[in-house]
């Protein structure tokens, strides 16, 4: 098994495999990465069991087949330190894989592919193709709002679901909740939702870097996205994700529209005295005024005053400025629309016109 590949074609997809890649194995095979070769196609797969990742890098002049595990690290590491325009020249021999380039050479140890996991290739029930950037852009509007460590492990992660003509993304970690609707076109008219871990959420963003469109299947157990470079490959979080219609406000008779950039400062400058563990600040609405007010326990404020578009009853309410300064980073419009009923309901945050994307935030009692 011999193959030659420039470092430019290969780091970037074994960096993107590696990061499937756990320190810390079980099994030691799972520290390695597979290299396939299959005349002129090289495949890399990494996998920590839950999630896989296999990019595919054509070659120029291999004719060989075969495949081998090597150490994912130290692989990755030998290729950021070579230099820019350097050729890798891999052999395979007894039980070793030499990597040459230029002056510098490497001997890896090995273990046998027959030993690295396949994640099984379950049959879809749904599938459809879309646009990366769709999918993309469903991940960066509802990705924060996934809770880290919740013991209610369903959310820890994103919900997806698809229905006739659409696919939404919904997170949230039990004080808000972000969701994100894009069209798509499939042939179903089932609807059908699916738990992806965090971790398959982050590695699938880092996937999507751009034009073209991808393929989806959505099984009971898996999903798998492929690009034209990349199979990504997830097991599905088994449990029920709230119902998310539930949440949303209804009726709230406040509507108040203001600049997003304004209020993204305002926000980040009144967090810096807020208190830390709690991030509370108080927001005081009169008409065409937003006054935004942070206290914390060594007795210091903050106070900032944003003109808005509102008119009618004053309203005092608290929230997590952490929850603010998060919608108000990841929508893109000149303004945003906040809808408010009273000072124990929910908060519907939006852009004006045409927005995909709802977020709900859960005031806090201060």
């Amino acid at each position: 098994m011999k193959f030659s590949v420039s470092r430019e074609a290969i780091l970037k997809p074994l960096q993107l495999v590696a990061g499937v890649v756990e320190r810390r194995q079980t099994l030691p095979v799972l520290a390695n990465v597979l290299l396939a070769l299959d005349k002129n196609q090289l495949s890399i797969t990494g996998t920590d069991l839950e999630v896989e990742i296999i990019a595919r890098v054509d070659l120029t002049d291999s004719v060989d087949i075969g495949e081998i595990t090597v150490p994912a690290r130290k692989l990755l590491d030998i290729c950021r330190s070579l230099p820019d325009d350097a050729t890798l020249n891999f052999s395979y021999d007894n039980q070793r894989v030499v990597l040459k380039s230029g002056r510098s050479r490497f001997t890896l140890s090995t273990l046998p592919a027959a030993d690295f996991p396949n994640v099984e290739q379950a049959s879809g029930d749904i599938s459809f193709s879309c646009e990366q950037q769709d999918i993309k852009r469903l991940i960066d509007r509802t990705g924060f709002a996934m809770a880290q460590q919740d013991v209610r492990y369903y959310l820890n992660g994103m919900l997806w679901e698809v229905q006739t003509g659409l696919l939404r993304a919904v997170a949230t970690d039990g004080h808000r909740l972000a969701m994100c609707t894009r069209p798509v076109s499939f042939s179903t008219d089932a609807s059908v939702q699916a738990i992806l871990p965090r971790k398959g959420v982050v590695e699938l963003a880092r996937l999507l870097d751009g034009e073209g469109l991808v393929d989806v299947v959505l099984g009971s157990n898996h999903i798998r996205v492929v690009t034209e470079n990349y199979t990504f490959t997830s097991k599905l979080v088994d449990g029920k994700f709230p119902d998310y219609e539930r949440v949303l406000p209804r009726g709230g008779n406040k509507e108040v529209i203001g600049s997003r950039e304004e209020l993204r400062q305002a926000f980040a400058r009144t967090a810096i005295l807020s208190n830390e563990k709690y991030r509370g600040v108080r927001l005081l609405l009169s008409d065409g005024q937003l006054t935004i007010v942070a206290n914390n326990p060594e007795q210091e404020e903050a106070e900032e005053q944003v003109g808005v578009e509102y008119s009618g009853d004053s309203l005092e309410i608290g929230f997590n400025v952490s929850y603010l300064q998060d919608v108000t980073s990841v929508l893109s419009s000149d303004k945003i629309k906040i809808t408010l009923s009273d000072s124990n309901s929910s908060a519907l945050l939006e852009e004006p016109e045409n927005s995909d994307s709802v977020y709900v935030i859960m005031p806090m009692r201060l």
